[in-house]
């Protein structure tokens, strides 16, 4: 749940708040107070009885302890809709994650920009790794391509793939992967549709 604390507290702060009960957050968050109380010290207390929560330094430290108080190096791997959209999403450098190449295996495509960021060919790949000490990798191609890709990379020294394949890859443990199945998100919506009476 940090991400979801971290994205509520920065939404507060743009709204010029400054402190906040976790009976308040709960209220907007949709999770129990004493939760939201449990979750927090688990990580050191940041709130003050009476007080509850100041927001900047609770969003600041929520940051640190998700490691986006530094940048994190990423490519994107498929420059079609889903890897294009994924680098036109500016809220990812705001978060420190930064987008340093996109790569294709469609030779028509090669040399040309998203977002200021040239699309290169794969047999690049694995010295773009090297070269711009690359820690996150998204995968945005078909699973068969996938599979290989990611072991190609977890090789060249990546920490973690954002894998939007629709498969599950088996990599080193060393490697962390994030899998990001769409069809499957939808279908936790269908069935929750189904299943409300």
């Amino acid at each position: 749940r940090l991400p979801r604390y971290y994205r509520y507290l920065g939404e507060l702060i743009e709204s010029g708040v400054q402190r906040i009960s976790s009976k308040e957050l709960s209220a907007r968050m949709k999770v129990t107070a004493s939760q939201i109380r449990q979750d927090l010290n688990n990580f050191g207390g940041f709130g003050q009885q009476g007080y509850g929560y100041n927001v900047q330094y609770l969003y600041e430290e929520i940051g640190k302890i998700l490691g986006i108080d530094r940048n994190h190096n990423m490519v994107i791997i498929g420059a079609g809709n889903l890897g294009k959209a994924i680098v036109n999403y500016s809220d990812f450098e705001k978060r420190g994650f930064v987008i340093k190449g996109i790569f294709d295996n469609n030779p028509k495509i090669k040399g040309t920009k998203i977002r200021g960021i040239e699309v290169r060919m794969m047999n690049e790949l694995t010295d773009f790794i090297k070269d711009n000490e690359i820690e996150i990798v998204a995968l945005t191609i078909p699973k068969e391509a996938a599979r290989q890709i990611a072991k190609v990379v977890a090789d060249a020294g990546v920490k973690a793939i954002w894998n939007f394949a629709h498969t599950d890859l088996n990599l080193p443990d060393d490697v962390i992967v994030e899998n990001v199945h769409l069809s499957e998100s939808l279908m936790r919506l269908s069935y929750t549709i189904a299943n409300r009476k």
